[in-house]
């Protein structure tokens, strides 16, 4: 996958430029710091996910499935920079955040820049995959919007959660893949086949850092461990953790809280179910995900699919032990 990983950095970069220098330091500042770039390259091995060899690979990956998972990346790094400006965050992938180096509105703008050339390279590879993307930012803000509005709730409910994590994560897995099997023309079946196992893996994804939110280091996440604790946001861990400790996590939480607060709220999480249930449920959905990429066949791009569900639980394993 290293010679795909360069050429969507190369369109990454490309996709950047603008005539404003300001605009495109701004724009290209997180995708400078890096990432796994798991989604464009889920769009260019679910293009692949029927090739039997290494050429049938190489001629399914077109410069237009690049471009495919690269719009797909501008939607997470456009939602990153909007999303720090709602949390103030101040790093992001171990750099200084948007926001904190530029200011809010220039953030926002970053933000809405990197969405805008989403939209136009999608645009460019036809209506449906245009609509498909323009869908997804509407659930991506829904996701938002949902969580959001069970800020500081200590009466979150699993349901709420799950509903939050499918729009706000898991759509743009999913996205991801149906836009690498349209775009590389495969058959129906096989684009709802790739757009399950996308679907699957988000929602994992999304409980495995959630998961490592708590029980990870600062230096681990590239960011503050317990942020979300710290802003209201209590997920799927803190959740199942209420439903076991009651009154004793509750009086902790419910508002705004000092460090001291928040540690004590971080060990008694930390020690309860909820992390081990989280687990539980994430290894679910990578079960899932895994029967998805098995009914693609015995190929190359299969594999790696499966195998990246499966990776999932590595950082888990090294640190969570139940």
């Amino acid at each position: 996958m290293d010679g795909y990983r360069v050429r969507v950095e190369d369109a990454l970069m490309a996709a950047v430029a603008a005539e404003n220098e300001l605009m495109e330091e701004m724009g290209g500042h997180l995708l400078k710091a890096g990432g796994k770039r798991a989604r464009p390259l889920f769009a260019v091995a679910s293009a692949a996910a029927l090739a039997s060899d290494a050429s049938g690979v190489e001629a399914a990956v077109t410069d237009d499935v690049i471009l495919g998972g690269v719009s797909v990346e501008l939607v997470q790094v456009g939602s990153l920079c909007h999303d720090d400006v709602i949390d103030e965050a101040d790093t992001r992938r171990g750099v200084e955040s948007v926001n904190a180096r530029w200011g809010n509105l220039k953030a926002i703008l970053a933000g809405d820049f990197l969405l805008a050339k989403a939209s136009e390279i999608a645009a460019g590879l036809g209506t449906e995959v245009a609509g498909l993307l323009a869908a997804t930012i509407g659930r991506l803000c829904e996701g938002e919007v949902r969580e959001l509005s069970h800020a500081y709730d200590v009466a979150r409910t699993e349901e709420a959660y799950i509903r939050a994590i499918d729009g706000k994560t898991a759509a743009l897995f999913a996205t991801a893949c149906r836009v690498g099997g349209i775009v590389g023309a495969l058959p129906r079946p096989t684009i709802e086949v790739l757009t399950t196992f996308g679907l699957q893996y988000g929602m994992a994804f999304q409980i495995v850092d959630d998961v490592l939110d708590l029980i990870a280091t600062d230096e681990q996440l590239g960011k503050p461990a317990g942020h979300d604790i710290a802003e209201g946001i209590y997920n799927l861990p803190v959740i199942y953790a209420i439903e076991e400790l009651g009154g004793d996590l509750t009086t902790l939480l419910g508002g705004p809280t000092d460090s001291d607060s928040l540690e004590r709220a971080l060990r008694l999480v930390r020690t309860s179910k909820g992390v081990e249930r989280s687990v539980d449920l994430a290894r679910e959905h990578i079960e899932r995900a895994v029967a998805a990429a098995t009914e693609l066949g015995d190929t190359p791009a299969a594999a790696a699919l499966s195998g990246a569900a499966t990776h999932l639980m590595v950082d888990l394993e090294v640190l969570h032990t139940p």
